[in-house]
């Protein structure tokens, strides 16, 4: 207990620290791109210091048309300086937008992540097989009030597990091929009886349920990882 105790305390400490990492990474390269952006834009009052000079260079404009040009400019640059402020503050506005969203868009992605796992984790904790009716006959197996329709093969495979392990047995691969074809078991490939097993867990098709029921020991052979009492053969 405190061995996985300590490695889910592990586990949630790197967790955190990718999440801080992560935000903070996110923060800087936003902030970059703020002070990038702010610094490449033009002075707001660009416009106003170069109308102002048009007024002092040019005091001899007299005329009411003249008068009427200057007085439209500095209205034009007063109107220029209010819209790029007003850019100013939408794109500092944006920013905090996309700065938050980011960093939301990481922590649920780590979140989602972490339960994934962690439901991973509680469902092989969880299963358990409380019954296993093997019908030959019909080429049918019932795992937990599960039905699954196999080939002939698959519920030969699945029928001298379940003998074996009533007997508590474990079959390798050359003994399990023996043991379906009659043959002596020193006359049969190793690989024969693991391709086998490998097709009974196809035909099961739920990978999660399929590893639990067929266990493979190793150097030892395979065997079912259920109670012998909950097998029954018909």
């Amino acid at each position: 207990m405190p061995v996985n105790s300590s490695f889910a305390t592990d586990t949630l400490k790197r967790s955190n620290r990718v999440v801080v990492i992560g935000i903070v990474a996110i923060v800087v390269i936003l902030l970059v791109a703020a002070v990038f952006l702010f610094m490449t834009l033009p002075d707001a009052n660009a416009f106003n210091a170069r109308v102002e000079r048009i007024f002092v260079e040019n005091d001899g404009l007299n005329s009411g048309a003249e008068i009427k040009l200057l007085e439209i400019l500095a209205q034009s640059g007063t109107s220029f300086a209010d819209t790029l402020t007003s850019y100013r503050m939408v794109i500092f506005v944006l920013l905090i937008f996309a700065t938050a969203l980011l960093v939301a868009a990481l922590v649920f992605l780590l979140t989602i992540f972490g339960l994934n796992r962690r439901m991973s984790e509680i469902e092989r904790a969880g299963i358990q097989v409380n019954s296993l009716l093997i019908s030959r006959e019909e080429r049918t197996v019932y795992l937990n009030n599960m039905e699954f329709s196999l080939t002939e093969a698959a519920i030969e495979t699945l029928s001298a597990l379940a003998e074996a392990r009533m007997d508590e047995d474990v079959l390798s691969g050359s003994q399990l091929e023996g043991l379906i074809s009659g043959r002596d078991p020193s006359e049969c490939d190793e690989a024969a009886g693991a391709t086998r097993i490998k097709r009974l867990r196809d035909a099961l098709g739920n990978q999660l349920m399929s590893e639990l029921l067929v266990k493979t020991i190793a150097r030892r052979g395979y065997m079912l990882s259920i109670d012998k009492d909950v097998i029954q053969m018909i």
